[in-house]
């Protein structure tokens, strides 16, 4: 792969400057593989003195590190954890003992990256990396630095040619498979989850909480000798309405307080995590106390959050048929509300049509909005194909849908049209839910979001 020809910022440059640079180097924006980002990382001397936890899957990677990084915290370790995309400042996807890094803290690693790529690439130029790759890699040498208990990593695309798969999991977790991403990991769901599978290692523990993962799954932890954890087999969970249970391999938790994360979904997500820490357990102790503790605390944003006020507004990074599908679930156990708008927008690959027949019986009112990638679909061709549902409906409903610009004027659009006891849905891509965060989160109760006919924020701050 030839290098693009662009000056590197100065030493000590601000990270901004960094991922800038980062964004211009490589001539495509996704490219796999592992040969590149191994080499630079061996010339880093990349490698963790603590046990590594690396998480794939489809839907609830984001929920499951987030779970084990608080039972770890509440058990007295100091963990890390890198997760991505972000929401809205790309620090958030580095964490240390808790707590987001600074941007300062990352620039040197960023300046080290860039050295090893020229050292590993010698007479024939820097090795070329992609922004996730240049990113991943400086994100995890500061980890390595960073005196860790315990490194939990989220896979970005994938697994087993995903830029993360350089460093060794003690254990892998595979959470819920669904098809996504299939010009690159295969268009069934045997195909990709061969992909996920290539995270595990000889010897090591791999937990699938997936219910009912492919076999091509199954397949690959038998042939490489893998210690198979399955959902059902090695470990299940049972619960009512007050609390839940799980047993596998020798423990059980009983009356366990549901995960503080919403969603019925999260339960499969926890008995994951659960079977991951008694896989572990010889390396990385955890106490009842600790579980409990953890699953109290555990948050994270964007993953149907549910932010007070009137309307009711509701924030979910759903954007493939089985995460909208939970949703679904998710907004009909939140009970009756006379109108639903949602504000949704997406990349062009998703299966979109999917998307809004599962969340049209839901939805009383679109609001399509535009986001900053050419890999995002117009809103004004979401209104179309919207409008073209519409039309084969077999008994349709009218329900309208706007196109915007951006999420926040798709969001202040639906706001101007909903009454107190109405319900807001913002959900799609992390650039659909971020760009309404960018500025925290909305108050719609706050006197500025008042309806007089000419609502808007009434301040730059507010926006």
């Amino acid at each position: 792969m030839s290098e693009l020809s662009f000056a590197a910022p100065a030493p000590g440059s601000a990270l901004t400057q960094w991922l800038s640079y980062c964004e211009r180097i490589h001539p495509t924006t996704i490219e796999l593989g592992l040969e590149r980002v191994a080499k630079v990382a061996q010339t880093l001397q990349l490698h963790f003195d603590c046990p590594v936890i690396t998480v794939a899957g489809t839907n609830g990677k984001g929920s499951t590190c987030a779970m084990l990084e608080a039972i770890a915290l509440q058990s007295g370790y100091r963990a890390g954890v890198y997760t991505s995309p972000h929401l809205v400042d790309f620090e958030e996807r580095c964490r240390v003992g808790g707590e987001i890094v600074q941007a300062d803290a990352l620039v040197p690693h960023f300046e080290a990256v860039e050295q090893a790529r020229f050292a590993a690439g010698g007479d024939s130029g820097p090795v070329s990396l992609s922004y996730f790759e240049f990113t991943t890699l400086a994100i995890a040498r500061l980890l390595s630095h960073s005196k860790l208990d315990v490194a939990i990593l989220e896979v970005g695309l994938g697994g087993r040619l995903d830029a993360t798969n350089i460093v060794d999991a003690d254990c892998a977790i595979i959470t819920s498979i669904d098809i996504d991403h299939i010009e690159f990991l295969g268009p069934d769901r045997e195909s990709i989850g061969r992909e996920k599978a290539g995270i595990m290692r000889a010897g090591k523990p791999v937990v699938v909480s997936d219910p009912m993962p492919p076999q091509s799954v199954i397949a690959h932890a038998e042939a490489i000798g893998a210690d198979l954890w399955l959902a059902g087999r090695d470990f299940n969970y049972s619960g009512d309405r007050q609390q839940w249970n799980w047993a596998g391999r020798g423990k059980r938790f009983h009356g366990l307080a549901y995960p503080a994360l919403r969603g019925a979904n999260q339960l499969i997500n926890a008995a994951g995590v659960l079977a991951a820490f008694q896989a572990l357990r010889q390396i990385l102790p955890v106490t009842v106390q600790a579980v409990r503790e953890g699953f109290a605390i555990v948050d994270v944003p964007g993953r149907f959050q549910i932010v007070p006020g009137q309307p009711n507004l509701v924030l979910d990074v759903a954007h493939n048929p089985h995460s909208v599908a939970a949703l679904a679930v998710n907004l009909d156990a939140m009970g009756f509300f006379p109108v639903t708008h949602a504000v949704f927008g997406a990349m062009h690959d998703k299966d979109l049509v999917a998307v809004m027949q599962r969340m049209g019986p839901l939805v009383d009112r679109w609001y399509f909005t535009d986001l900053p990638l050419p890999r995002a679909e117009k809103a004004a061709d979401l209104v179309k194909r919207w409008q073209a549902l519409q039309m084969v409906a077999q008994r349709p409903r009218e329900v309208p849908a706007s196109a915007h610009a951006t999420p926040q004027l798709a969001l202040e659009a639906a706001v101007r049209a909903a009454d107190p006891a109405d319900r807001i849905v913002v959900f799609g891509s992390f650039y659909t839910v971020g760009g309404v965060l960018s500025n925290g989160i909305p108050r719609l109760d706050a006197p500025h979001w008042k309806r007089d006919g000419n609502t808007s924020p009434s301040s730059e701050s507010d926006r």
